[in-house]
């Protein structure tokens, strides 16, 4: 076993730099096993590690038709969903109804 106390402060320095370096080591090895183990998993079920850990495709919402459109500008349309638009506010405010906007 090391007697730290019997040692200078450049060894004690060295020491330090060697565990840093060894601990380094250490990990990437680690990783490296870890790697190895995961490709032989995937490899028994007929995948590779990249294929098991590529993003799974999008299942985001569908476009959605426009419900609503501003009479003063046709081409400003809104779904119906999320925040309304500052025009169908405006027309909400001034009286109109949502059927009133609808396409």
């Amino acid at each position: 076993m090391i007697d730290l106390n019997e040692m200078s402060l450049d060894e004690l320095k060295k020491l330090q730099k060697d565990v840093a370096k060894a601990i380094e080591s250490f990990e990437e090895r680690a990783l490296k096993a870890a790697r190895a183990e995961m490709d032989a998993i995937a490899r028994q079920h007929g995948f590779t590690f990249d294929q098991v850990m590529a993003k799974a495709p999008s299942t985001g919402r569908k476009p959605v038709a426009p419900k609503y459109a501003n009479p003063a500008d046709k081409s400003q349309t809104w779904t119906g969903r999320g925040r309304k638009p500052k025009w169908v506010v405006d027309a909400l405010a001034s009286g109109k109804t949502l059927e009133d906007l609808a396409i």
